[in-house]
């Protein structure tokens, strides 16, 4: 019976042969009507393994002959079955409707409610639930078109893609069987068990769970939204949850934004880290970050950045400028309220800081933002106006609601220096020194001055001439007492209070030496000084020292006086000739 319905069959498909009724292709399967051989090898032409029945009707397909019932045919080791097919053997073509079934040699499969397939070109069109499915995943659509050949499958209405783990949506996809990468565009959506992944393009290969993005794609974290990367331009393994990002990039975390030229984060360890063009970014903490490499670590909720870098805490009144050669920020938990997380800001190595009202240099600079005190160690330096202090360590406290410095603290060999008339180049410094001091600002500027333990003062003397109205000068006060208060004025420094073993005396500018004016460990620094917020990008701006004339001609006319009437008592005694 089974050989009987063979020979129906092949002398249906020698009738079928004479019919001339060229098939209505989709507009994918146009045939190339040049370019198709007219003799074909036998084993290109499209094989009937089976079917329960053959039928003719004039109604029906155009009056062509088609096969029903378990059809299955073959071509070229590819195996297809559907409830019908209609095959125009003269143009080596099949049209199966229902229950359609594609096995491909390769081992994937296409199921659908109806194909078209041309065996000349080996491309084919599968319609109405469509799905394709091979070891890697399985890709559902309306309509899919494929390419033996080239090995690929396409659609263009639309998609979902998944590999047992992850569903991708897409606009348009192609897939490459022989790689197992799909080409995707459109908005294209990847959802993981943690995140969303969505681009216009992203490259998917399927064997090494790596995504590749072109244009605007985020990764966003599906417990928390607000942590999510963006890129141009990068690729993602998927399995290991790290990202390479190589065109305009952002990693957002906790509250904070990561920029660079190149960018690597890991979304499982919280590790981070961006080159060229570095930003780390806090709008909580109103403070950015700026150099040429920086790392993140988001669990300790830490960032740290080299080459070149500088910070900006940015404030409505008065930006604080900080640089060095290594800055680290960092949040800690309040240790009288763990809920309350407190910000830190370090400068290591050449630290500078520059305010509007207050500039400073150290070997390193710890800020704590939250409560707005600052630490200056090693060799601190700060400068206020045309005032400098420097100690062993200088702790600086802002006010947070005003954003002005209240007060500083100099803890070991305090010193403070103040130009006398910053209006000219007079080599006259007003001192005071000892082991602690304490310094209060007001209106932005320094105002008053503690000193503790060993305190000592060089204080210029003035006082108004009655008839000028004119400052005239007095002398110069040395002072040394076990405290000392000090009162900073515009062009003077007034002792207010010198107690505990308080020695005071008040010598004329005629009687007071040079040497005795300046403290041995002077130092008015102005070439390292910072002048504009510019001036911390650099280890030292390298000012030109400021030469200052020194006002001796009163104590050298005395001295002169003295030197004279010295010469003349000496002229007086009798000379002794020895004989």
């Amino acid at each position: 019976m089974r050989i009987i319905l063979f020979l129906l069959i092949f002398i249906s498909t020698l009738n079928f042969a004479q019919d001339k009724t060229p098939v209505k292709r989709d507009p994918y399967l146009q045939a190339p009507s040049q370019a198709q051989p007219k003799q074909m090898r036998p084993e290109d032409k499209v094989k009937i393994i089976h079917a329960d029945e053959i039928k003719k009707d004039p109604e029906k397909y155009d009056g062509n002959q088609y096969f029903t019932g378990h059809v299955q045919i073959e071509h070229q080791g590819s195996i297809l079955t559907a409830d019908e097919v209609v095959l125009y053997n003269e143009e080596n073509f099949v049209k199966a409707i229902g229950n359609t079934r594609l096995q491909n040699t390769d081992g994937s499969v296409i199921t659908a409610g109806e194909m078209e397939y041309d065996a000349n070109t080996q491309k084919g069109v599968a319609r109405k639930n469509v799905v394709l499915t091979d070891p890697k995943q399985t890709i559902k659509t309306d309509i899919l078109y494929y390419d033996r050949l080239a090995n690929q499958a396409y659609f263009n209405t639309g998609g979902t893609i998944s590999d047992g783990q992850n569903v991708t949506y897409a606009k348009v996809g192609t897939y490459f069987l022989n790689t197992r990468v799909v080409d995707l565009t459109g908005n294209v959506k990847i959802e993981t068990p943690q995140y969303i992944i969505e681009g216009p393009n992203i490259k998917q290969n399927q064997n090494t769970k790596i995504a590749d993005f072109n244009g605007p794609t985020t990764i966003t974290s599906k417990t928390n939204p607000r942590n999510r990367i963006y890129t141009e331009r990068g690729t993602y393994k998927m399995d290991s949850k790290e990202a390479y990002l190589t065109k305009n990039s952002r990693i957002f975390y906790n509250e904070k934004i990561l920029t660079g030229d190149d960018m690597y984060y890991n979304q499982i360890s919280g590790f981070g880290k961006a080159t060229g063009n570095v930003t780390l970014d806090d709008p909580k903490e109103r403070r950015y970050i700026k150099g040429g490499y920086g790392e993140i670590f988001e669990k300790k909720d830490s960032a740290m950045m080299t080459k070149n870098p500088y910070a900006v805490k940015v404030m409505e009144k008065d930006s604080i400028y900080f640089a060095s050669e290594k800055i680290i920020s960092y949040q800690r938990p309040d240790s009288l309220d763990i809920k309350v997380k407190k910000s830190y800001l370090r400068a290591f190595k050449k630290a500078r800081i520059y305010k509007s009202n207050a500039q400073g240099r150290a070997d390193s600079i710890a800020f704590n933002e939250t409560d707005g005190v600052m630490h200056m160690y090693t060799n601190p330096i700060l400068w206020s106006g045309e005032k400098q202090v420097t100690g062993d360590k200088v702790e600086a406290y802002f006010n947070t609601k005003t954003e002005d410095i209240d007060s500083l603290k100099v803890i070991g060999n305090a010193f403070a220096i103040s130009k006398v008339d910053s209006l000219n180049l007079k080599d006259e410094f007003n001192q005071v020194k000892g082991k602690f001091m304490t310094v209060y600002y007001e209106k932005n500027d320094i105002k008053e001055a503690r000193v503790v333990g060993n305190a000592q003062s060089i204080v210029y003397v003035d006082d108004t001439d009655q008839e000028t109205k004119k400052p005239e000068r007095i002398g110069i006060t040395l002072s040394t007492c076990g405290i000392i208060g000090a009162l900073f004025e515009e062009r003077a420094l007034q002792i207010i209070s010198c107690s505990i073993g308080a020695n005071s005396d008040t010598y004329p500018m005629s009687k007071i030496e040079p040497a005795r004016r300046k403290f041995p460990d002077f130092n008015w620094n102005t070439k390292d000084r910072i002048r504009k917020w510019q001036d911390i990008l650099v280890d030292t701006p390298n000012n030109e020292e400021i030469q200052y004339t020194s006002d001796n001609e009163l104590f050298d006319k005395a001295q002169k006086a003295i030197d004279d009437e010295k010469a003349k008592e000496e002229a007086k005694k009798p000379k002794r000739t020895r004989k």
